[in-house]
């Protein structure tokens, strides 16, 4: 670890100068992690108990949700706070442990957008080996593979990031610890590492990216050959969900990391920040649940009271009568 004995805290990115606006951040952020917890622990809870919905699909949907509860929690607790209590105070280890968490369930995100693209895939395109590629080990070693990979990828970012030398102060122009923000506190000749890592990083995300995109042309093609119009819009409804949580996730993300630093300003920066950490997570589960009738069928059943049924007496016939 680098100089912990002169950084013993960082200083976030306030939300607000006045009071009246730090505390309508408070409640809209409020507001969006409270829909967020209720939107995804509904599916969590909805895949779970309904056993017509244990299927690799939303076995994968349920781990997508985990990774969204997890990392809107990571970042708008912290944000929360600082805007109510007006500080912008994180200590080091706890910047250590929300870039480490952020990290991982973002990377986790991707990598489940990845095996649910693979999901579609086996289903439209290979529908009659479904049940062997996609059986219930193979589905667990998929899921273990996203989430091991995504705390590898946490490991290496949280412990090259915070092993850099330190020469520009404490004050990152974010309201989460993000590590673009921390790399730029830096001293200019330790960030060769980084970019190393980065570059790996990189590497095994296009390959993803390649792998949905190969998959997706496939995928297309195989619907446009199905011959009734109504088969066509029963796949093509299959994919759309995921599509669009894919586009927003790829489009935010990359956009924050990857835009030209002729547009960049920090109202910007800050905007598309809230968007990829904290809006897209919420509107997750939304997306899931207003395309897919399944998973609105689970959901109703289980908020829709069972009716009453009484029984009074039973007659000669032993009919019961209510």
């Amino acid at each position: 670890m680098f100089n912990s004995s002169s950084t013993r805290h960082f200083l976030l990115l306030a939300l607000a100068d006045t009071r009246q606006l730090q505390l309508l951040h408070f409640c809209l952020l409020l507001g969006i992690s409270l829909a967020a917890l209720l939107g995804n622990g509904l599916i969590i809870s909805a895949v779970a108990c309904g056993h017509h919905l244990h299927t690799p699909m939303f076995f994968f949907l349920l781990n997508l949700a985990l990774s969204d509860l997890g990392s809107i929690c990571t970042t708008v607790p912290k944000a929360m706070h600082n805007s109510l209590w007006d500080t912008r105070n994180i200590s080091y280890s706890g910047c250590a442990a929300q870039v480490f968490f952020f990290a991982f369930f973002i990377a986790s995100e991707f990598a489940f957008l990845t095996v649910m693209c693979y999901d579609r895939y086996v289903s439209i395109c290979k529908p009659l080996h479904y049940g062997t590629l996609l059986g219930s080990k193979a589905c667990a070693h998929m899921a273990a593979a996203a989430w091991t990979s995504g705390f590898l990828n946490a490991l290496l970012h949280t412990a090259n990031t915070f092993s850099l030398p330190l020469c520009h102060g404490n004050a990152l122009g974010q309201f989460f610890c993000e590590i673009p923000k921390i790399l730029k506190l830096s001293c200019s000749h330790s960030k060769l590492r980084e970019v190393w890592v980065l570059a790996v990083t990189f590497c095994l995300a296009f390959g993803c990216f390649v792998f949905i995109v190969f998959s997706y042309v496939q995928i297309f093609r195989a619907v446009l050959r199905i011959p009734s119009e109504q088969g066509r819009h029963k796949a093509f409804s299959t994919c759309l969900p995921h599509l669009a949580v894919l586009s927003l996730f790829l489009c935010t993300d990359t956009f924050a990391h990857l835009k030209p630093p002729s547009i960049s300003s920090p109202s910007l920066d800050l905007a598309v920040s809230v968007l990829y950490s904290v809006v897209s997570p919420a509107l997750n589960p939304l997306i899931y649940s207003l395309r897919n009738q399944q998973l609105k069928e689970s959901l109703r059943k289980a908020l829709t009271p069972e009716p009453l049924v009484v029984l009074l007496y039973q007659d000669d016939n032993d009919k019961p009568r209510l």
